[in-house]
């Protein structure tokens, strides 16, 4: 028996305005079998979220790139 699909999580590039994603999500809407979407807004947790993650992972590149010890 294959698996159960219940939902989607669609992540966009970047921070929309409300009134210009209107069209993203009645494009969605339109699709078949879709009952509902629902937008999340931004707020100042996601934005430390996504600015901790970009600082861990350059403090790892660079790790990568200029190692402490001498190997």
């Amino acid at each position: 028996m294959t698996d159960r699909i219940f939902a989607y999580t669609v992540i966009l590039e970047r921070e929309i305005r409300a009134d210009d994603a209107e069209a993203i999500e009645s494009a969605i809407r339109m699709v078949k079998g879709v009952a509902e979407v629902t937008p999340q807004v931004a707020n100042a947790s996601d934005y430390f979220a996504v600015e901790t993650a970009r600082r861990e992972l350059g403090q790892k590149i660079w790790e990568v790139l200029y190692p402490k010890s001498g190997v």
